[in-house]
């Protein structure tokens, strides 16, 4: 699995990304992974505590945290965005 950190989130957390080569023991789902992301980082926390604040990506597509996830997925986190 690959997960990505974007905008203020990769500074929170500090990296870009990671490779996981399989899911977590009890993580199936996107929810479960911040979560297990969250026990490793206090930055990730910090970054979890205003639930909706985080957008969530699979495969590239916007999901929510409760979707399923695979060891093969791609997984982004980022803040929302703004445009005009």
């Amino acid at each position: 699995m690959r997960i990505l950190y974007f905008a203020w989130l990769r500074h929170r957390v500090g990296r870009a990304s990671e490779e996981l080569e399989t899911l977590p023991e009890g993580v199936r789902t996107v929810r479960e992974l911040a979560a297990w992301l969250a026990t490793r980082s206090p930055g990730f926390r910090e970054a979890w505590e205003s639930d909706g604040v985080i957008q969530i990506a699979v495969n590239h597509e916007h999901v929510t945290d409760d979707v399923p996830l695979d060891s093969s997925d791609e997984v982004a986190f980022f803040p929302p965005v703004t445009g005009g």
